[in-house]
């Protein structure tokens, strides 16, 4: 439902010395653009896991065919490595469709916060039409979507609903990081 948030696991101190956050989520779900607002109202440093690909992966993908997880291993290993060389908050954007992708992740920091962006797949679409020259075209929305896990009982994060405001977005990650309730 719009405005839903579903939180997941333990939830993350927001008093701890520095928090390591992922937000994730299919294409099109808006990763980079919540994740730069949440890391900019945590004081937090931002990456888009994008710019970690290595250029092969941005070919495969441009020419429409999906990554497999053998594409997506040194990747996620890389996001994990970023974790684990930062001395302070840090958010990053990353798909982590599956669990063992989000277990790579956590090798870097086992408590990484996973922010699951979730949107009906007629406002994915529309939102990636609307990017153009993105290296993603619209023709994987399908595979990603097949691929996707949503976070499990036992992963610390939260489930929230695209179709709000990036803002109200924020306003229930920040809450689920503070240990509130929606």
């Amino acid at each position: 439902m719009a405005g839903e948030a579903a939180m997941t696991g333990v939830s993350v101190s927001a008093g701890g010395t520095h928090q390591h956050i992922v937000v994730m989520g299919v294409a099109g779900c808006g990763k980079s653009t919540v994740g730069a607002a949440v890391a900019e109202r945590l004081g937090a440093e931002f990456l888009d896991g994008d710019s970690l690909h290595p250029q092969s992966n941005i070919d495969k993908m441009a020419s429409g065919t999906p990554l497999n997880d053998e594409d997506r291993a040194p990747w996620l290993a890389e996001i994990g490595r970023r974790f684990t060389a930062s001395n302070s908050a840090l958010v990053i954007a990353c798909s982590a469709l599956k669990r063992t992708y989000r277990d790579i992740i956590r090798t870097g920091d086992p408590s990484v916060f996973f922010v699951h962006l979730h949107g009906s797949r007629e406002l994915l679409d529309e939102r990636m039409k609307a990017r153009p020259g993105h290296f993603m075209p619209v023709s994987l929305l399908d595979s990603q979507l097949a691929t996707l896990e949503p976070l499990q009982a036992d992963e610390a994060g939260i489930v929230v609903d695209i179709a709000q405001s990036v803002e109200k977005i924020v306003d229930r990650v920040v809450a689920a990081l503070e240990g509130a309730r929606s």
